[in-house]
């Protein structure tokens, strides 16, 4: 299955924008394929205003979210593969969403090390605070 990230991000996106919020974008700016200004990083992440006002260009592309901004006064052309983007939330009350972490493994891919005897386990949600 192709990864639920680029889904989220464009559909988080497009809620905080619709009610009026400022979407901030959590960076893992060590990531390979970053580009982003290193000045403003701050423990290896860095968060980035993606409002239609801060930026030009804007595309959020099931392989990343590119754009052009001026940090400083200087124009850059910031790059951020998928899966180095961490969360998006509201810059003004803070709701958005962290991403979870994605693998490879498609999880309704039967497992190999069971038996074939075995009858599949059910999925189930945990209540996380």
């Amino acid at each position: 299955m192709t990864p639920s990230r680029p889904y989220l991000l464009r559909g988080i996106y497009d809620w905080l924008m619709d009610n009026e919020q400022t979407p901030y974008l959590l960076v893992d700016a060590e990531a390979e394929g970053v580009t982003v200004p290193l000045e403003h990083v701050q423990d290896g992440k860095i968060i980035l205003n993606i409002s239609l006002t801060a930026t030009r260009d804007l595309e959020l592309t099931n392989d990343g979210v590119s754009f052009n901004a001026r940090f400083g006064g200087k124009p850059m052309i910031v790059n951020v593969p998928i899966m180095a983007a961490l969360a998006l939330y509201s810059k003004e009350n803070g709701r958005g969403m962290m991403f979870p972490e994605e693998t490879t493994d498609d999880p309704l891919s039967p497992d190999p090390t069971r038996g074939k005897d075995e009858p599949p386990q059910k999925p189930h949600l945990t209540l996380v605070k």
